[in-house]
């Protein structure tokens, strides 16, 4: 093994060389040895190389690290940094906090680097205010990475106003420390906060976009998210678009079917000359799904020169939601045998790829290879999925009995199939059950009470239609109206049943009204061809 570092050379070996190119603990044990002989060990430089490689090294040993930080008699403050980020990169939080505290008691001060590292040892709001404490007294206030790291964290905590405060406090606030605070504002749910604070931002670049972006996303403000990204390919038209800012967006355009802007960012890829990465590669995969464009999916699907787990999940519930039930289950089929090894996303996408009455065999089939070949235990959305498609095929007992076999609390959404199922199939006695059942389960959600109400209005039940419009009174039941949206000229318009709010209304029911006079021209025409 020696051989391998130290060859037969008159010369002293050059160890600071040997150090960088240090790739295994074998290795730096041997350097470490004739440091020792040769008596260069006693330089700091020398022993703080050995001892950051020991720490942070993927090929490095802590323990070892922790052996010979404890034999270094005066320790500098690049050899505690060492440590500490060591102790914290292998979540050694209280180890990393203890050498904290032996720096302060020997004296030695720390600088910026150390704070930027503790704080990220989420060691709670009462222990970062002291550390913060720390940071102010030793004169790191001004520094805007420690700063923005500090109010990373609080956020990160849901210390929210902490990191108001620090922001506030700090005299030098530069766009990182902005999008920091911005960023914490939307992973708090604060979406209308962090665009105040983006809006005053005095300077803001592609980061600070990408970060508002990605929290509108977050927040499930999709519309805003794309209208925000709109603004800045205005405002930057030479800026190189990153492929963070467009998985964002993608991502956005796959929630509402905005077609024509995730169109254009395929565009801008490809005349950009961009790989498509497992982050891109899948959001791509998405959003083509989701808007019906089924084999543009595939193609970037193939395209791709890695798919990991979620890659090829997304693509079998691409085919699952489109109707091609066939071909999504065929490609688990080949993910079984070239593929990663499947997760518990990939099977919500599988059994929805079941959705159809003749694969409800199938489906229990692929239920069983989940826990008994994979080890994955049923999730609520898994059985969701099942009770789905039992309901829907009529088989409500089979449903009912899942049900009730389930090993945690069935949700809304489940006894919701099978109220739809009761329904379809005409199990009314078992569908009054389920519903009250859901009532009480959501007392707020309008959907039950109506599913209910046109169920016992159907069996010419007015007493009890009559009984659940009271009890949504009552109750101060909101009515959620149902919507559907259509994209023309990259503008999603939104619409409500019996909907007249939108400007070209009277034209839209001018036009739905020939059609229908239209259609039923066209039935008439083809019932007189059959007498």
């Amino acid at each position: 093994m020696s051989r391998l570092v130290f060859k037969s050379n008159p010369q002293p070996p050059p160890y600071l060389l040997l150090l960088q190119t240090c790739s295994s603990m074998n290795q730096l044990k041997q350097i470490h040895a004739h440091t020792l002989i040769t008596g260069l060990a006693r330089f700091t430089y020398i022993t703080s190389k050995l001892l950051a490689f020991s720490a942070l090294s993927e090929h490095g040993d802590l323990r070892h690290a922790e052996t010979l930080f404890n034999r270094i008699p005066a320790p500098n403050v690049f050899d505690f940094n060492s440590m500490i980020m060591g102790f914290l990169k292998n979540s050694h939080s209280e180890k990393g906090l203890s050498v904290f505290t032996k720096m302060r008691r020997i004296g030695a001060d720390p600088n910026a680097r150390t704070f930027t590292v503790l704080v990220k040892a989420w060691v709670g709001v009462p222990l970062l205010d002291q550390i913060y404490g720390q940071i102010m007294k030793f004169g790191h206030g001004c520094d805007v990475y420690v700063t923005s790291s500090v109010i990373s964290v609080y956020c990160k905590l849901r210390a929210v106003e902490s990191a108001r405060r620090v922001f506030d406090e700090s005299l030098d606030r530069n766009v990182v420390c902005w999008t920091s605070l911005l960023s914490g504002y939307c992973g708090n749910g604060l979406v209308d906060d962090a665009r105040d604070l983006f809006d005053k931002m005095p300077e803001r670049n592609e980061v600070s976009y990408s970060a508002m972006v990605s929290g509108y996303v977050q927040n499930a403000c999709f519309n805003k998210a794309i209208d925000l990204f709109r603004d800045f390919k205005r405002r930057r038209a030479n800026v190189r678009l990153k492929e963070s800012l467009l998985v964002s967006v993608l991502n956005a355009c796959a929630s509402v079917g905005a077609f024509e802007e995730g169109k254009w960012i395929q565009m801008y890829l490809d005349d950009h000359g961009f790989e498509y990465g497992l982050e891109l590669g899948t959001a791509g995969i998405d959003f083509y799904a989701k808007c019906g464009f089924i084999k543009d999916a595939k193609e970037i699907f193939d395209k791709m020169p890695r798919k990991d787990v979620t890659t090829w999940s997304a693509m079998i519930m691409g085919y699952a939601i489109n109707g091609e039930n066939d071909t999504g289950l065929e490609l688990f089929a080949e993910m079984e045998k070239k593929g990663p090894k499947p997760n518990a996303v990939t099977f919500v996408g599988v059994l929805t790829a079941c959705n159809h009455k003749t694969l409800v065999n199938e489906a229990w089939r692929v239920l069983g290879r989940m826990s008994k070949v994979y080890s994955i235990a049923p999730e609520i959305e898994h059985y969701g999925c099942m009770v789905d498609l039992l309901a829907r095929a009529g088989r409500v007992k089979e449903a009912e009995i899942l049900i009730r076999s389930m090993a945690m609390e069935p949700d809304g959404a489940i006894w919701g199939s099978l109220l739809n199922g009761c329904l379809i199939h005409g199990h009314f006695e078992l569908a009054g059950k389920v519903g009250k059942l859901l009532i009480q389960l959501e007392p707020q959600h309008s959907g039950r009470y109506v599913l209910l109400a046109n169920m016992y209005a159907k069996m010419e039940n007015w007493e009890d239609v009559l009984r659940l419009r009271k009890m949504m009174k009552d109750r101060e039941v909101v009515s959620i109206s149902a919507w559907s949206f259509i994209e023309i000229d990259g503008v999603v318009h939104k619409f409500l049943a019996n909907d007249k709010s939108h400007s070209h209304s009277r034209c839209i029911y001018q036009t739905l009204s020939q059609l229908s006079k239209e259609l039923e021209s066209f039935s008439n025409a083809n019932d007189s061809l059959l007498l």
